[in-house]
């Protein structure tokens, strides 16, 4: 995969920007970078984008930002000249996507049915737009069109909320999801970027989901161990579960068959991507352990310890 399109997978999230004032692109961008999404898809709904564009390319160079809602080769061609690092458009325009093609600039055009993403594919590409995501017929759809192209991957947009982001971030063909919620254009036009960044960590809590796995428990040896077990087993009337590490008491505890990470034990948190939730708490300050990293059969990280503990627990994610 493109390496520009790789780094927004890593995000998962892509917040479709309106800016009335290219004045207020930098101040909004880094908003977003404050609440963990270095991403940003300004719109050419609103005149003014490329200069939009430019501002940020030049005074944030550090966002991902991209052009949407290009529907003419010149918008694409001043996106571009602007410092745009990759173009979106609604729908599929095959002299747009021709010229980013032969000009080497990451594109994802709008297919919403079979003959658009054959056509994109036979253009080289890896990644469209499916849009309008909801009004299409939504993940059902979406689905049903991946399914003949099994090296095509999608980043739907339209009608993306918290309350069906999981839901579409769960196919894995989807590497991210495109909206606007996360940057309303009242608070934008206010410039209230302290609830722009609030709005921007609630969207990547939502799509990580964060949640207790279960508790660790050390103990001296396997006796201990074994005795606390039947203990929690008995009081939650839950199996256990005797691995070579430790047992398990039902699904909540975990009894360490020896004095584990953490002065008191540790805590498994689950989330929807450990790749992604490590990039996130990176960027609010966490520090991890990677000397404690696991990966799947893929070679995708699935496991990883945080660096410190808090109050006396070992912190560790682990994939859903």
């Amino acid at each position: 995969m493109n390496p520009i399109l790789e780094e927004i997978s890593k995000v998962g999230l892509v917040p479709v920007i309106k800016l009335n004032d290219p004045d207020k692109a930098v101040p909004l961008v880094n908003a977003l970078k404050k609440g963990g999404i270095p991403v940003a898809e300004v719109t050419f709904r609103a005149a003014g984008a490329d200069r939009a564009i430019a501002n940020i390319a030049k005074e944030a160079p550090d966002i991902l930002v991209g052009a949407g809602t290009v529907v003419t080769l010149d918008q694409c061609k001043a996106a571009i000249a602007a410092g745009a690092k990759y173009i979106i458009s609604p729908g599929f325009d095959p002299e747009i996507v021709g010229y980013c093609v032969e000009n080497n600039i990451p594109v994802t055009p709008g297919c919403t049915n079979p003959s658009e993403v054959s056509i994109a594919q036979k253009m080289g590409l890896e990644v469209v737009k499916f849009f309008p995501a909801e009004a299409a017929g939504g993940l059902k759809v979406l689905k049903a069109l991946a399914g003949p192209f099994p090296n095509m991957r999608f980043i739907p947009t339209g009608g993306i909320s918290p309350a069906n982001l999981n839901e579409y971030l769960a196919f894995p063909k989807i590497i991210a999801c495109g909206g606007s919620w996360m940057v309303p254009e009242k608070l934008v036009d206010e410039e209230n970027w302290d609830a722009i960044t609030e709005l921007a960590k609630e969207a990547v809590l939502t799509m990580l989901d964060v949640k207790i796995k279960h508790i660790g428990i050390n103990s001296k040896d396997e006796e201990e161990c074994a005795n606390t077990a039947g203990l929690l087993s008995a009081i939650c009337g839950k199996p256990t579960d005797v691995r070579s590490k430790s047992i398990f008491a039902g699904k909540e505890f975990e009894v360490m068959k020896f004095m584990g990470v953490g002065k008191c034990g540790h805590i498994g948190l689950s989330v929807t991507s450990v790749k992604r939730a490590v990039r996130f708490f990176e960027s609010q300050g966490f520090e991890f352990n990677y000397d404690s990293v696991t990966t799947d059969d893929k070679g995708a990280m699935n496991f990883i310890y945080f660096k410190d503990e808090i109050g006396g627990f070992g912190i560790h994610l682990v994939n859903a």
